[in-house]
C-alpha cells in the first residue's frame, strides 16, 4: 500500500501522537459520523458512537471511531458545544478534504 492509503490523524491535545488509519477506514467512519449528526444533530460523543456503531456493525471499532471524531474536530468538521452538559458533539457544516 501506498503512504497515499492513509491518513495520519492529528489528537487535538498536543501530548498525544497522530494513529495512521488507512483511508478507506477513515472515511468510512467519518461518513457514518456526519450522516448520523445530520439525521439527529447533537450528541454526546457516546451516543454517537452508538450510531455510528449501529450503522457500521462489524466492521466497528471504537478506539478508531474515537480518533476519527477528535481529528474531525481538529480539522473544523465537527465542533464541541461549549457551556452545555453533557458535552455535545455537533456538526459544524464546514468541508474538510481528506
Amino acid at each position: 500500500m501506498d503512504s497515499e492509503d492513509f491518513v495520519l490523524t492529528i489528537n487535538p491535545d498536543p501530548t498525544k501522537r497522530g494513529i495512521l488509519i488507512e483511508k478507506a477506514v477513515y472515511n468510512l467512519v467519518r461518513d457514518a459520523i456526519l450522516a448520523s449528526l445530520d439525521d439527529q444533530g447533537p450528541m454526546t460523543p457516546s451516543q454517537l458512537g452508538d450510531m455510528v456503531e449501529d450503522q457500521l456493525q462489524d466492521e466497528f471499532d471504537h478506539s478508531v471511531y474515537t480518533v476519527v471524531r477528535l481529528d474531525m474536530e481538529v480539522h473544523g468538521e465537527l465542533r464541541r458545544v461549549l457551556k452545555v452538559r453533557p458535552r455535545l458533539v455537533g456538526f459544524s457544516g464546514l468541508p474538510c478534504a481528506i
